[in-house]
């Protein structure tokens, strides 16, 4: 079984905000797969399917982001998943608009739900998914709280289909593989 989580902060006045890029791909790829992400449970909106034979469960913790570990926490050890079988897929304001990087395990960079994820898991050998939104020259926080402009948002429909792809090759082929080709 594998966990994907895609972040971001619940409700609709941040569906559209930079810092949902994790939702956002995570749905794009639920929609691909007939995945339906509607049940709620341990503080996350869930969906289940098969995808290559493989058993996923994919989630969207609805805590805010900084919160992202007390669902993630809960999710891990109610479906009893390794960390090595939890994929997250997060906003990084260190790659440029539309990059895309997997990472196997490290710190979180700064990112405020990947360190709480690390903190309620006490690991950080999870999978990550990185959707590069850009640096911000002016506030960080009003930056990843805003909007992608027109153009961008070109880039952030064929980043979703990117990320979907990247997470079909992990399952399908492996980190080695999806590493290999999406980085």
């Amino acid at each position: 079984m594998k966990l994907i989580v895609g972040l971001g902060n619940p409700g609709r006045s941040y569906a559209n905000d930079r810092h949902n890029v994790g939702f956002r791909c995570l749905g794009h790829f639920a929609r691909e797969h007939g995945i339906s992400i509607r049940e709620r449970k341990s503080r996350a909106k869930l969906g289940t399917g098969d995808i290559a034979g493989t058993k996923v469960v994919l989630a969207k913790p609805q805590t805010f982001m900084n919160l992202s570990g007390q669902s993630v926490g809960l999710l891990v050890r109610r479906f009893s998943v390794s960390p090595g079988d939890l994929l997250v897929i997060h906003d990084d304001m260190d790659l440029p608009l539309g990059k895309v990087r997997i990472r196997q395990r490290g710190s979180s960079a700064g990112h405020k739900g990947v360190e709480s994820i690390i903190t309620s898991l006490g690991s950080d050998e999870f999978l990550r998914i990185r959707v590069g939104i850009g640096h911000p020259e002016g506030d960080v926080i009003s930056y990843v709280l805003k909007g992608f402009t027109s153009e961008e948002r070109e880039i952030v429909k064929q980043v979703m289909s990117t990320v979907s792809d990247a997470i079909y090759c992990i399952i399908s082929e492996g980190i080695d593989a999806a590493m290999n080709r999406y980085n």
